[in-house]
């Protein structure tokens, strides 16, 4: 396996991020996905010597930088594990209120960049795609056993693609045949011959590729379910700022924030107070020109802020 310093990644709305997370200097922080480290490190030097950071992600190879961070600074803990998890993570640890939490979903450039990962169409490499390659299904093997309208529903479902059942066809034929697809660039090249159109200056197999990426990791579940656990971890006050890359992750990241910013009235007890909003929203930010002139793949990234009411949940 590569080694993590190979691959570099630039981070994402630093500064905005940050800014937006960090109400005061003390108290518990979380960055749910690690990554590199940027937006950890960026955080560190806003945070007192009193503070606490705990850092999430499911790569090894991330958690090999955040180990090493950790030992240079006793404020940072490290857990091996999703941020789905977040709730019983940080229990475990001992704490139970957190004044930031911050989410940079989707695929680091370290990830991508990669080619033993395969996540990229742009290697020929076995076909992975696991953010923690100590555990679960790889692409490979979702293909290897899933039938056709299973793979249509995840390639449409988690990809956006309206060729999902030709791809789906396709691949199923291929293994029929006696050769299941194993690599990223079997899996490139039968989508090519599947996909008869595509936007101008996008590959035929970004969307497929984005899908399966999406369904082996779990990820808008993941998402769902650390949204959710933020409430109750949440402090008064605390933030929460999340990055997304697309749609659907945006979507999801925007209808919660939007339904928990706003009373609720239970229209059995109309003359019950209604339900008090449980969060705030405050912003949503996109990355400056020059920003995306610097680092292109920071074009479709989305910051959502949202801050804690001081109202217990």
């Amino acid at each position: 396996m590569s080694t993590p310093q190979t691959w570099q990644h630039t981070t994402v709305l630093l500064a905005e991020a940050i800014e937006a997370i960090v109400t005061r200097q003390d108290g518990v922080y979380v960055d749910g996905t690690f990554g590199r480290g940027g937006h950890s490190r960026a955080l560190l030097a806003r945070l007192a010597p009193s503070a606490t950071l705990v850092v999430f992600d499911k790569d090894p190879e991330a958690i090999a930088v955040a180990q090493a961070l950790a030992q240079a600074d006793a404020r940072v803990r490290v857990v091996h594990a999703g941020f789905a998890t977040l709730q019983e993570s940080l229990a475990a640890l001992g704490l139970v209120q957190v004044q930031g939490l911050l989410l940079d979903l989707g695929i680091s450039s370290p990830q991508i960049d990669n080619p033993a990962r395969g996540f990229s169409f742009r290697f020929d490499a076995p076909l992975d795609m696991r953010m923690d390659t100590t555990r679960g299904e790889t692409a490979a093997d979702f293909l290897a056993r899933a039938d056709e309208r299973q793979i249509a529903e995840v390639i449409r479902d988690y990809g956006e693609e309206r060729f999902a059942v030709p791809i789906a066809k396709a691949l199923v034929a291929r293994r029929a045949g006696g050769g299941a697809v194993r690599s990223t660039g079997e899996l490139a090249e039968i989508v090519a011959r599947a996909v008869k159109t595509r936007e101008p200056g996008q590959d035929p197999a970004t969307r497929t590729f984005q899908a399966l990426r999406i369904f082996v990791n779990a990820e808008l579940e993941e998402l769902e379910q650390a949204l959710a656990a933020s409430l109750p971890l949440l402090s008064p006050g605390g933030r929460l700022a999340v990055i997304s890359f697309h749609s659907l992750e945006d979507r999801i990241v925007k209808t919660f924030i939007a339904r928990e910013s706003r009373e609720v009235v239970d229209r059995r007890a109309p003359f019950a107070p209604p339900k008090p909003m449980r969060l705030k929203a405050l912003a949503r930010i996109k990355p400056s020109e020059a920003e995306v002139r610097a680092n292109p793949r920071a074009r479709s990234a989305i910051l959502r802020v949202a801050e804690r009411t001081e109202v217990a949940a």
